[in-house]
């Protein structure tokens, strides 16, 4: 049973992985608008931080747009207000948590 959306946990010194035990991941991307000519060090910034699995600049009506994961809806928007809005040509971003139907 391996799915893309659960962590499992290791558990013990052996390393060993725990296959009753799984940690949910919050997945979303966040949509970042930064001030002119900054999409490029913003995305280099965020690309750096933990929990952040892609960061990539883009056209339109976004800046930049960041792929990132977290262990529960708390920890993500932790992640998203101390983190990615932190970033220095950082102006606005908007959190999209994925769903799985």
């Amino acid at each position: 049973m391996n799915r893309p959306d659960r962590l499992q946990i290791r558990s013990g010194l052996t390393g060993q992985y725990d296959v009753g035990r799984w940690c949910e991941v919050v997945t979303a991307y966040v949509l970042i608008q930064t001030e002119v000519g900054m999409a490029g060090q913003v995305a280099g910034a965020a690309a750096e931080i933990d929990g952040v699995q892609q960061a990539q600049p883009v056209t339109g009506p976004y800046d930049v747009i960041v792929r990132a994961e977290a262990r529960s809806i708390d920890a993500l928007g932790q992640l998203v207000v101390s983190r990615i809005q932190a970033i220095n040509g950082v102006t606005r971003t908007l959190t999209c948590p994925e769903v799985h139907l």
